[in-house]
């Protein structure tokens, strides 16, 4: 194994990604080489328009899977929260390194300090839902594209804040650009959110013993969870959901809190659960959300 090529998108934050799991790679083999094969996929080709528009969630995903299956690369490297919750024929999940902060950050302006009828920039329906609530008075325009694109919003007057996830400017140390990471109370991430998802081709034996390697099992039952409670709710990125798992005590029991909102943010259903086993509380969190809290008629 001299060699392994990763898979990933080509903006920055994605490079970054990709960077950080090949140093990890190398640091349990210092004989390896990493290449990156980069992937421009339909989410990054249509960066202008909203991804309920092209695809949802699984826009950014389905090209750097692609490249794995065929043979075109080794390994493909993910925003866990970029994943759609259905595993692709021939890959495995075969590694989630440890998770980084999973908070949504305002860049400009603090919360408490946006002024009545104040201009937020983001493409997240679930942003949009909590914020709405919170604020019914704020106005939303959408921002889609890197995180300097995002950023630059703000700096050009387009809008008074942006949301950004915390993690991306830590990975890119910008982070002193954040004015305010929102806590989970707050604002209830998005399901992976903060975490990296590493897949591989499921024969490839000798790739998934090293992966395995860099894997973190807290990081891991979190993550888990969090896809159970949206493969079961069978939401996509334009259903306002979000997803927060935990893991706690020394039993590691999961933790999960799970949200649904109408569009509007007028609703805002909670559940929780706590269990063993992760599928089955993300499993019995989304069961929570569509039965007894009523979330179906918010599909609808």
């Amino acid at each position: 194994m001299p060699v392994v090529r990763l898979a990933t998108r080509g903006s920055p934050l994605a490079r970054a990604q990709a960077e950080a799991v090949g140093a990890l790679l190398c640091g349990l083999r210092p004989d390896l080489d990493v290449e990156l094969v980069v992937v421009r996929t339909r989410g990054d080709r249509l960066a202008s328009r909203p991804l309920s528009e092209i695809g949802g969630q699984g826009v950014f995903a389905k090209e750097v899977q692609r490249t794995v299956v065929e043979g075109e690369a080794d390994v493909a490297v993910h925003s866990a929260k970029d994943l759609p919750p259905q595993q692709v024929d021939r890959l495995v999940l075969a590694a989630f390194p440890p998770r980084e902060d999973p908070r949504d950050a305002l860049v400009g302006v603090r919360l408490r300090d946006l002024s009545p009828g104040a201009k937020i920039a983001t493409g997240s329906p679930r942003r949009r839902a909590q914020l709405a609530n919170l604020r019914p008075d704020l106005t939303f325009v959408e921002a889609r594209g890197n995180i300097a694109t995002r950023l630059a919003m703000v700096e050009h007057g387009l809008a008074d804040a942006v949301v950004v996830a915390a993690c991306a400017t830590d990975r890119l140390g910008i982070s002193d650009r954040l004015a305010e990471r929102m806590a989970p109370s707050v604002m209830l991430p998005q399901v992976g959110q903060g975490a990296l998802a590493v897949e591989c081709r499921g024969d490839d034996e000798g790739l998934r013993t090293l992966l395995a390697e860099i894997d973190h099992e807290p990081s891991r039952r979190a993550v888990i969870a969090e896809r159970s409670m949206l493969a079961t709710m069978g939401a996509s990125c334009s259903v306002p959901v979000g997803g927060w798992a935990q893991v706690e005590g020394a039993d590691c029991q999961v933790h999960l809190r799970g949200l649904m909102a109408s569009a509007d943010g007028r609703v805002l259903l909670h559940a929780e659960a706590w269990g063993d086993n992760p599928e089955a509380v993300g499993r019995e969190v989304a069961d929570r959300l569509l039965v007894d809290c009523g979330g179906r008629a918010l599909e609808g």
